[in-house]
């Protein structure tokens, strides 16, 4: 059942950022070979052998850039991602749990937001003692996306995204005795283009590829899902991406998502908690009167950036959590 509905009309940029072509957003030119992680941190390729069905010819050279959009929320963007990883953070082990979280930064499945929904999300969670993978997965064009030139959503053959979200998912669950988590406390928290992600890795479980070895055979379902003003779900008709079938089997499910928000309308929320409640999904679900999009953990001087809190009691109330601090 869908236990909470809160709908809080309170006085209280992903892609108001996201919305631009790459170009169109680059501020300061970081780094032109490619995304490098927290120093300590190592990034490790999901695919071995190099990720599934790109197309063959020359690639762009991944780069990063300074995206200056809204004072307070700039940050960190990263695009033509063609070789995908994860980077994983650990908690200090005082503080350890056995839970884990991958993080799908948001983008508009054109470039990545990796600080602003990305590492600086990874830095909150383990302070909650718990171990966070940050997927660094492929763009542009790697899933449903705006075409800018065309004026239209393409849907594209092969989604690069779902692949590498799908893998991510796997390769934690097959490394969890070496990262002293449960197999079965594995969830996924995503923003905008991420929280889209989320809701296909969360209904989505067949493979989107073909098998390349023995992590393949795992499962690649979420036990938990948190999903902050996704996009992509509401389709025409404010009616639910065709492609998302929730069922009994969708893991329970956070949502929080602001009305005044620019870019992905509020539809993409309670169209997506109408299906959790109708498939009888355990979810909670937040929707705030301001705060717009693409805030991350950054301060907005509205109510919705207590959402930290709530995400927490709420990982408490489904016993991903202790009880109590």
């Amino acid at each position: 059942m869908l236990k909470t509905l809160a709908f809080a009309a309170l006085v209280c940029a992903t892609f108001v950022a996201h919305s631009a072509e790459p170009n169109a957003a680059r501020g300061l030119r970081e780094n032109a070979t490619g995304w490098k992680q927290p120093a300590g941190l190592t990034q490790i390729p999901i695919w071995p052998q190099g990720a599934p069905d790109m197309p063959a010819g020359p690639r762009a050279d991944e780069t990063v850039f300074e995206v200056r959009k809204v004072p307070g929320r700039y940050y960190t963007g990263v695009a033509d991602v063609s070789h995908p990883t994860i980077t994983i953070f650990e908690p200090k082990d005082d503080r350890r749990t056995d839970a884990a979280i991958v993080v799908f930064p948001g983008g508009g499945f054109q470039i990545l937001a990796i600080d602003i929904e990305g590492t600086e999300i990874c830095d909150w969670v383990t302070t909650l003692g718990v171990t966070c993978a940050l997927l660094k997965y492929r763009v542009p064009k790697s899933n449903h996306y705006w075409d800018k030139e065309e004026k239209r959503h393409v849907t594209p053959a092969v989604p690069f995204a779902l692949q590498d979200a799908q893998r991510a998912i796997r390769t934690v669950r097959s490394n969890a005795a070496k990262l002293r988590i449960s197999p079965d406390k594995i969830g996924v928290i995503g923003f905008s283009a991420g929280g889209y992600l989320v809701a296909q890795t969360s209904n989505l479980f067949e493979r989107s590829y073909s098998p390349i070895d023995a992590i393949d055979a795992l499962s690649s379902r979420p036990d938990f899902a948190i999903a902050l003003y996704p996009g992509h779900l509401c389709r025409s008709g404010a009616t639910l991406d065709p492609g998302i079938h929730v069922t009994k089997r969708t893991p329970p499910t956070f949502l929080l998502q602001a009305w005044d928000d620019p870019v992905d309308e509020i539809c993409n929320s309670t169209i997506y908690a109408r299906a959790l409640d109708e498939a009888g999904v355990s979810a909670e679900v937040h929707l705030f009167a301001k705060g717009g999009h693409a805030f991350g953990l950054r301060r907005t001087g509205h109510s919705l950036s207590s959402w930290p809190s709530l995400v927490e009691n709420w990982l408490r109330e489904i016993a991903v959590l202790d009880a109590s601090p």
